[in-house]
Parts: C-alpha cells; sequence; structure tokens
C-alpha cells in the first residue's frame, strides 16, 4: 500500500507560529516555543531547533520538544556532511530512517521510535545559521506545500535570530558609548 501525502499544516497553525515567531525578544524562550507549536500542531514526535557553531563547526541545539535527553546525546551533529541540510542549503527529507544511509544514528533513531525526519535549514539572506529538525514516530509522506510551509517558518525564523543578535549587538555599543567620556564623544 502506497502512502498519500497529507497535509499536516493548515493557515491557522501557520498563522499562529508565525505570529510567535514575531512575538519574542527571548531567543531560547522563542525557540522552545516554536518546537512546542510544531509538534503540538503538526502532529509530529518531536522537533529541535539547532544553530550553527563556526569554531566547532557543528550544530548546537538550543530547544526541543518531544525527544529524549538519550537521543538529543547520541553524539554531535557535525556539518560536514554532503547530505545535511545545513550544507546544502535546501531541505533534506529522510521518509525512512532505517533503510537510509544518510542517518548518522540509525540505532539511536530506532530506540528513539523515530521513523521520518525533515531537516529544514534556517538562514539568513540565503546564509545557513542553523537548522530546525522535525522528527515523525510513523512513516511520513510530506506533501509540498507543507515543505514550503516550513521552509518559510524556518526563513522567518532566520530573520528573528539575526534581528534579536542585531539588537543586542546595539545594546551593547550603546552602553558603551555611555561610559565614554564626554570629550570622546565629540564629532560623533
Amino acid at each position: 500500500m502506497k502512502l498519500e501525502p497529507v497535509r499536516k499544516i493548515h493557515f491557522r497553525e501557520f498563522k499562529a507560529i508565525s505570529r510567535a515567531l514575531l512575538a519574542y525578544d527571548d531567543l531560547r524562550l522563542l525557540a522552545t516555543h516554536i518546537a512546542e507549536h510544531i509538534c503540538h500542531f503538526f502532529q509530529v514526535r518531536g522537533c529541535s531547533i539547532m544553530l550553527f557553531d563556526e569554531r566547532e563547526r557543528q550544530l548546537f541545539r538550543v530547544s526541543s520538544c518531544g525527544i529524549s535527553e538519550a537521543y538529543l546525546r547520541k553524539g554531535p551533529v557535525l556539518v560536514d556532511d554532503k547530505y545535511c541540510a545545513f550544507v546544502t542549503g535546501e531541505p533534506v527529507f529522510i521518509e525512512n530512517f532505517q533503510n537510509d544511509p544518510r542517518v548518522q544514528y540509525p540505532d539511536a533513531a530506532a530506540r528513539e521510535g523515530i521513523i521520518s525526519m525533515l531537516s529544514v535549514p534556517v538562514k539568513y539572506r540565503g546564509a545557513p545559521i542553523g537548522l530546525i529538525r522535525i522528527y515523525h514516530n510513523e512513516l511520513w509522506r510530506l506533501d509540498e506545500e507543507d515543505l514550503d510551509s516550513f521552509c518559510l517558518l524556518a526563513e522567518q525564523m532566520g530573520m528573528v535570530i539575526e534581528n534579536n543578535g542585531l539588537r543586542n549587538f546595539l545594546d551593547k555599543v550603546k552602553v558603551a558609548m555611555e561610559t565614554l567620556p564626554l570629550r570622546m564623544l565629540k564629532g560623533l
């Protein structure tokens, strides 16, 4: 029996998550709520949001929902793999974890009950800065419109992350400027 794609994302849920993206100043709290919303609204097993660390050349989890600590500690998520959504800048969908050579930790995924996974790059101005990974404990036939919706959510998240970082940087510059003697501020 061949599975047909089933829409999981509907406009009402998409709007709720999009609005939530714009409402937060705290990045960790935002990522936690987005991961929770993705699991709840789209009825998937789990979600993990990761950001890239350039020094370590790996992705670090900012938040997750529905995934055990044992699975999250399975090992590093390196980005040197040519199949990684972070490297390609394109979403990667793995329909069946048990039969796909791209899966880095298949035994851990089997213990966790993960069957399918969608990995969507979080980008800012076209450059990947992180990933949203969505895990499902059922064989999942991904609908193209759902894929587009997840990509759009990831783009919005990238803008929010960068704007949050820029705001923090500007706040630090403002504090530094306020501590300078007045004579040094002449001409600025």
